[in-house]
């Protein structure tokens, strides 16, 4: 199955194409992007105090204070350093690019910067692998509470860790009954497929009401919503493998919508592929009238109808 991008290719290919033509001496130009990415973040590209050398990327997240709790400020200072300056208004991060000043790996640094959603959603995952591995070295430590964070209008994730296990479950919105059947044999395959792979993590679906680990919470509850809770263990938030676990788990909601889209895509098209055969059929099975020529006993000819 395809695997969305972690980082905004948009925002990616826009930032290198003006450091090239800033390296190739070409005459700068200004810059007022705006991308709009999942979970209805934004991206801004624009230049700052109108200065054309200076790239200002800004992004917008409706839960970033949410984030804060859980060290956002505190990773990006880690992964931005210096780059990092005072938020644009109206959002909650901004990254600057000197385009007179660039560094010689500016790759690695255009690619960071189209991974700053990627950025603000791992600090809550870090936090609680910390707390599990701190578990593990001390039995007797207190549970932490669990991190909510509401990422979108409607639908809330859940990360919670304990001594053995990091436990993290999205509740999401169906808004069509057909949504529902394709995303329920859709974790189906994901739950089998762990038979072939006993490394992965564990997958369960919980549809109208919360799982047992959200019985105690305000977790909504309703006909079109559900609940995917994945079970991770050391294996998966370790030092060597939790930056692998954090690019996929981060995304995985709109990962899952857009194979429900593209599966209902795929359904629609063999349907009409199938009319338009089924038609073809009838076609050339319809009965045609002919128009028979005939002669009399005395030779003369006449058009029969049929």
């Amino acid at each position: 199955m395809i695997l969305l991008e972690i980082h905004n290719r948009i925002l990616e290919e826009t930032l290198t194409n003006k450091i090239k033509n800033a390296l190739s001496g070409h005459k700068q130009e200004s810059t007022d992007v705006v991308i709009a990415d999942f979970d209805g973040v934004l991206f801004h590209i624009s230049n700052l105090s109108g200065d054309k050398s200076k790239l200002r990327i800004s992004i917008l997240l409706k839960f970033y204070k949410q984030l804060q709790e859980h060290g956002a400020d505190e990773l990006l200072k880690r992964e931005y350093g210096a780059h990092l300056i005072a938020p644009e208004s109206g959002y909650n991060v901004s990254v600057l690019i000197d385009l007179e000043k660039l560094p010689e790996d500016w790759e690695a640094l255009v690619r960071k910067v189209a991974l700053l959603k990627r950025h603000c959603f791992a600090s809550v995952f870090e936090k609680y692998f910390d707390f599990q591995e701190e578990y593990c070295d001390s039995p007797g430590r207190p549970v932490q509470k669990r991190a909510v964070i509401q990422y979108r209008d409607e639908e809330t994730m859940y990360v919670e860790a304990k001594s053995d296990r990091v436990t993290v479950v999205f509740s999401t919105i169906f808004k069509d009954e057909d949504d529902m059947v394709i995303g329920k044999l859709f974790l189906q395959e994901l739950k089998e497929g762990r038979r072939a792979s006993h490394t992965a993590p564990q997958v369960l679906f919980n549809h109208r009401e919360p799982p047992l680990e959200l019985q105690d919470s305000e977790a909504a509850v309703g006909d079109c919503i559900g609940y995917i809770t994945f079970v991770l263990f050391p294996r998966h938030t370790n030092r060597e493998a939790r930056d692998n676990t954090i690019d996929l788990i981060h995304m995985f909601r709109n990962y899952l919508h857009y194979h429900i889209k593209c599966s209902k895509v795929y359904i629609h098209s063999r349907m009409r592929t199938k009319t338009t055969d089924f038609l073809k059929v009838l076609n050339r099975a319809r009965s045609q009238s002919k128009n028979t020529e005939k002669k009399t006993i005395t030779g003369r000819t006449f058009i029969r109808k049929e």
